[in-house]
């Protein structure tokens, strides 16, 4: 009982601090409370219950099931704390926005420079000899020197800065569109409709189960944001499929880009404590973006490694799929690119992917699904091994969905238009004339010659050739369901630093579905 209390109580401590708040012009003071924060706020107030009761029910349910009384019971009489509703102030609605903005713009301060510089190795980092000895004493019998976190501080589960901040409120928009897709898929589509795509009550039953870990989710990333004060509300959204198939392929992108605009960041995150439950929460959207993969037809996962994308990337994917948002919502630092459109993206409803045409994707977007192909080229429902992406726990195609050499042609915007909830952000770049394209994939960032450029009534076009490279031999590194981008420039990056290319960035990222 001791460990559940003391961790009921760190997320409750970090639910009554109230992070640090930054004015228009970047002076910062610390509220004592979250009710205190929320009403000084400069976006309004926002709140949610956060006291912890015991539901006498349900532990009376549990000591009848178990046959002893419920004071026999382990943690029956601890209160449990309450999720974070999942309501927006009555119905939620689903469309685009109609409104105009009456803010602008990315949250900011001064910034100190236009890029971060790429510098050389930290020699205290090259200096470490690993040949299976220990190099220092032991802080304690079992457990070498080193180590994060490990001196015996008690943990605080709060974010410690603004990139702190600013990543898990990112995560928390993330969280809530995940709630609220997986809520919208089972009351759009009947059981009828889920036979068809092959699918059973107990597979709707794990889609509203992934919703209660939404549910979860938002609720722990709400307290590591300092509760009501520093957390943001859920928003009103915009999708676009029509179908079950395209239901799940959007899903499998909108999860992709969701979990690996956590592993860009986590690692960089100021506070340990932060990214140790960040990491237990994501570890469960990665099963989830596995489940809608094998819901859509596709491989389970044909990666060795699940890659990391910059915080800007993950906004840039995400803000077209959020119409609306509560005037007391937190609003973003991050960056919006210029749309990117892979006009050729390979559909992964077709028997034969590379018999495709253009523009063969449903609605909007940069995760845009694949549509579903007419009658006879369609392989859902298609009963013929290594022809069949009907729902399964594994489908394995005969024909690849890419391959290296494919010619890729390409779609992209000007900067400068509205997006995002309220249509509230701008799209922007800093970058010059983009000449390459960018491949991130697993532990790989590829680039690619950019050609064929032209600019027909305000939208630009190009070609670029699939690469073929791979992170080991037998790994081909561009698989999946992968992010591109545009670049003015060939930097070499890698996964730890990834988001240092944002200043080179002109397009995208745009979610590429390889495999």
């Amino acid at each position: 009982m001791l460990f559940k209390s003391s961790i009921a109580a760190g997320l409750l401590a970090a639910a009554n601090a109230a992070p640090t708040t930054t004015t228009a012009t970047g002076s910062s003071s610390a509220s004592t409370s979250a009710s205190a924060s929320a009403s000084s706020s400069p976006f309004g107030v926002y709140s949610y219950n956060q006291e912890a009761s015991i539901n006498s029910a349900a532990v009376a349910s549990v000591a009848s099931f178990a046959g002893i009384p419920a004071s026999e019971i382990p943690g029956a009489d601890v209160p449990v704390f309450p999720v974070v509703s999942s309501q927006v102030n009555g119905t939620a609605s689903h469309g685009p926005y109609s409104g105009s903005a009456t803010t602008t713009g990315a949250v900011k301060t001064t910034a100190l420079g236009s890029e971060i510089p790429v510098l050389p190795p930290n020699p205290v980092e090259t200096g470490y000899v690993p040949n299976g000895l220990l190099h220092n004493p032991q802080p304690v019998p079992y457990q070498p020197a080193g180590g994060l976190g490990t001196n015996g501080t008690e943990p605080v589960y709060r974010v410690q800065s603004d990139f702190d901040y600013e990543s898990i409120l990112l995560g928390l928009y993330q969280e809530w569109i995940e709630l609220d897709l997986f809520h919208n898929i089972l009351a759009t589509f009947n059981e009828s409709d889920f036979t068809a795509a092959g699918l059973t009550p107990s597979d709707r039953f794990l889609i509203e189960f992934m919703a209660d870990q939404e549910t979860g989710h938002a609720t722990l990333l709400s307290n590591l944001l300092g509760g009501p004060g520093g957390a943001t509300p859920q928003c009103t959204y915009n999708y676009p499929f029509t179908t079950v198939h395209e239901a799940f392929d959007f899903t499998q992108k909108l999860t992709r880009f969701g979990e690996s605009g956590v592993w860009g960041f986590q690692a960089h995150l100021d506070s340990r404590e932060v990214a140790q439950l960040l990491d237990q929460s994501i570890a469960t959207e990665a099963r989830q973006q596995m489940i809608f993969r094998q819901f859509a037809g596709l491989f389970p996962m044909p990666v060795w490694f699940e890659t990391g994308i910059p915080q800007s990337w993950a906004w840039t994917l995400l803000a077209p799929y959020i119409s609306s948002c509560p005037s007391n919502s937190k609003r973003l630092a991050w960056q919006n690119f210029p749309a990117l459109t892979v006009l050729n993206q390979p559909n992964s409803a077709r028997i034969n992917a590379t018999q495709g045409f253009f523009n063969e994707t449903a609605g909007f977007g940069p995760a845009a699904p694949s549509s579903d192909p007419p009658a006879g080229q369609n392989c859902v429902g298609n009963n013929v091994t290594g022809f069949d992406c009907s729902a399964g726990i594994s489908q394995n195609r005969s024909i690849a969905l890419s391959y290296p050499g494919r010619k890729v042609y390409l779609e992209w915007e000007n900067p400068g238009k509205p997006v995002g909830p309220n249509n509230s952000y701008v799209t922007s770049t800093s970058a010059k004339a983009p000449q390459f394209v960018l491949w991130v994939s697993q532990l790989n960032a590829t680039y690619s010659p950019l050609t064929n450029i032209t600019t027909t009534n305000g939208t630009n076009y190009g070609m670029t050739i699939q690469p073929d490279v791979s992170t080991y031999e037998g790994d081909p590194a561009i698989n999946g369901t992968m992010f591109i981008a545009l670049t003015d420039s060939n930097i070499t990056y890698t996964a730890f630093n990834l988001s240092a290319v944002n200043p080179h960035v002109a397009a995208g990222p745009f979610l590429y579905q390889a495999g």
